[in-house]
């Protein structure tokens, strides 16, 4: 099975891989960039196979704070969640980098089980 993210140009991922999941604030920053976009940039110089950064409408972290996207607190500093999913020898690349941009957060590590991972398919 290959443990190698890259191959031929093409990445791969083994059926066992795991899902590193990142839990910030839309306002966190790293070095002046957004925290989210430099986490991102970083797995990508790693060429980790991939990442996905979602943004919440609404939640709460350790500070019981609640961060909402309602129409009269539009400028609240809403729940950002990155997920890469790769395996085990990259995301361990990927987080002494981590251990030094996430300063507030919840950072966690699964055992997942890719089923599919393939660019699109060329449209006819």
């Amino acid at each position: 099975m290959m443990t190698d993210s890259l191959k031929h140009g093409v990445f791969v991922i083994p059926e066992s891989a795991q899902r590193l999941t990142i839990y910030i604030g839309e306002n966190d920053r790293w070095h002046g960039q957004p925290l989210y976009e430099a986490i991102v940039l970083k797995a990508r110089e790693l060429h980790l196979a991939g990442a996905t950064v979602l943004r919440g409408p609404m939640g709460f972290g350790a500070q019981s704070r609640i961060h909402t996207a309602k129409i009269l607190r539009l400028s609240e500093d809403l729940p950002i969640v990155i997920e890469i999913v790769d395996c085990a020898e990259k995301i361990a690349e990927l987080r002494p980098h981590l251990d030094a941009m996430v300063g507030g957060g919840l950072v966690t590590l699964e055992e997942v089980q890719v089923l599919i991972y393939s660019p699109a398919a060329p449209r006819p």
